[in-house]
């Protein structure tokens, strides 16, 4: 019960930090899709709730503790750009499992002065679906014997 619990946690914190380690630990630790899905969502709208709501103080302490001036247009912030021209929030809400880390994706979206409501409603949607696509293949390829045979 204790291995279980601590499992979970550790599974949820990682999430926290990347999505895709939710469905990936997961599954490695046997658990259902339906878990997996339960925990990935729960550990990436945990990041998105508290730094949709602290967002703008952290930024501001990071700037005031880090204090370095860095590149305004770097080929990374130029692609960011590029995404919210093209598709706005949902196009930074539905890359930011996959690309970004809940943490990167909502500080986005917050800096672009995102409403919180959206972020929050577009991020949701965002890890529901990566979550089912994830686990439902995870599970997909784990059938497969010659992968599974693999796991053992």
């Amino acid at each position: 019960m204790h291995e279980a619990f601590l499992t979970f946690v550790g599974i949820y914190l990682l999430t926290m930090l990347k999505f895709v380690a939710g469905p990936l630990l997961g599954a490695a630790a046997g658990y259902s899709p339906w878990q997996i899905i339960g925990v990935s969502v729960m550990g990436m709208m945990s990041s998105v709730t508290l730094f949709t709501f602290l967002g703008i103080q952290i930024k501001k302490w990071i700037h005031l503790t880090f204090g370095k001036r860095k590149k305004l247009f770097t080929p990374k912030n130029r692609e960011i750009i590029k995404v919210w021209n093209s598709y706005g929030e949902l196009g930074i809400a539905f890359l930011t499992p996959i690309l970004l880390t809940p943490i990167g994706g909502t500080l986005i979206l917050v800096s672009f002065g995102s409403a919180k409501r959206k972020i929050i409603s577009y991020m949701l949607m965002s890890s529901l679906a990566w979550a089912i696509f994830f686990s439902f293949s995870i599970q997909w390829l784990v059938s497969i014997p010659v992968i599974a045979a693999l796991f053992r």
